[in-house]
C-alpha cells in the first residue's frame, strides 16, 4: 500500500505501524513527533498505530539548542 512520508510516496506493507515505519526509517531512538492526516500520534500510540493506505505521515525530530 502507499503512503506519503513527509511529502515523498513510500509504498509500505498492509498492517504497518507507526512505530515499525519509524524504525524502518532509520529514526528509532530520536525525540520526535509524529501527525497522521494532520492528527498527532502521540509517543504511547505509535506501537497500536495501524497505517492505512493513502495516510498522510509527517514525521520530525526535535534539535537541540539554544
Amino acid at each position: 500500500m502507499k503512503i506519503q512520508l513527509n511529502g515523498k510516496e513510500l509504498q509500505i506493507d498492509s498492517g504497518t505501524t507507526l512505530i515499525q515505519l519509524i524504525n524502518n526509517e532509520g529514526m528509532t531512538g530520536k525525540r520526535l513527533a509524529a501527525e497522521v492526516n494532520r492528527e498527532i500520534i502521540t509517543k504511547a500510540e505509535h506501537p497500536n498505530h495501524i497505517l492505512k493506505d493513502g495516510d498522510i505521515v509527517e514525521i520530525v525530530h526535535a534539535i537541540g539548542g539554544g
